[in-house]
C-alpha cells in the first residue's frame, strides 16, 4: 500500500456496541479524503474499539509503531472522550504523550497521530450537531437510533468540507476538527 493512506481508528467502546463505530464511520466516508484509495470494497478504515479509555491509552503505542511499520501514509486517529477528571483535550493529550514516552515513541512519531477527543462524550457532539448547543460539561443525553448518529457525523462532514467557521461550536470539537484539517494539509504536502 505505498502511495495509499489507511487510517487507522483507536475509539473508545466495546464492538458492536458504541456509538462511535458508527459516528466514525459515516464522517470518514462521508468526508472521503481525496487521498485514500476509494471505497467500494476497501477497509480504508480499521476501527479499534478498545473498551475505556485507559485501553486506548495502553494501545496507542503499540498501533502507532504498526503504523509506522506499515509505511507510506498510514494514519493512527485516536477517539476518546475527556471525562470529568480531564480538563481538556489537551490535558488528555499529554496523559497519551506520557504513556507513549514510556514505551519508547519519539515526539516526531507521537505527533503523527491525530486526536479527536471529545469533552464529556460524543453524545455532546451530537446534540451540538442536532440543536445548535451543548454544554461539555455535562454528560450529553444517551443517543439510542443509529440513524441519529450517522446524520450527526453527515452534518459535521459537512462543516468540515465547508471550513467555515461554526458559531458556539463546543471546544472540543473545534479543537478536534483543528487536527482534522492539520492531517488533511499534511496530506496534501506529501
Amino acid at each position: 500500500m505505498a502511495s495509499r493512506t489507511q487510517i487507522v481508528c483507536l475509539c473508545e467502546g466495546r464492538k458492536g456496541e458504541s456509538i462511535d463505530e458508527v459516528f466514525i464511520n459515516r464522517l470518514m466516508k462521508t468526508l472521503q479524503p481525496d487521498w485514500l484509495r476509494p471505497w467500494p470494497g476497501s477497509n480504508v478504515i480499521r476501527l479499534v474499539p478498545c473498551g475505556g479509555r485507559k485501553e486506548v491509552v495502553d494501545r496507542l503505542p503499540t498501533e502507532l509503531e504498526r503504523c509506522l511499520g506499515a509505511g507510506g501514509h498510514t494514519t493512527l486517529m485516536v477517539w476518546a472522550d475527556c471525562d470529568h477528571d480531564c480538563a481538556d483535550p489537551e490535558a488528555l493529550k499529554a496523559h497519551f504523550w506520557d504513556e507513549a514516552q514510556r514505551q519508547a515513541i519519539t515526539q516526531d512519531q507521537f505527533e503523527r497521530v491525530v486526536f479527536i477527543l471529545a469533552k464529556d462524550r460524543i453524545e455532546n457532539w451530537i446534540e451540538f450537531l442536532a440543536t445548535g448547543n451543548t454544554d461539555e460539561f455535562k454528560e450529553g443525553p444517551r443517543v439510542k437510533h443509529h440513524r441519529d448518529v450517522a446524520e450527526a457525523a453527515k452534518k459535521l462532514a459537512m462543516m468540515c468540507r465547508d471550513a467555515k467557521p461554526v458559531n458556539d461550536m463546543p471546544p472540543s470539537l473545534q479543537w478536534s476538527c483543528k487536527n482534522w484539517h492539520a492531517l488533511r494539509n499534511r496530506m496534501k504536502t506529501a
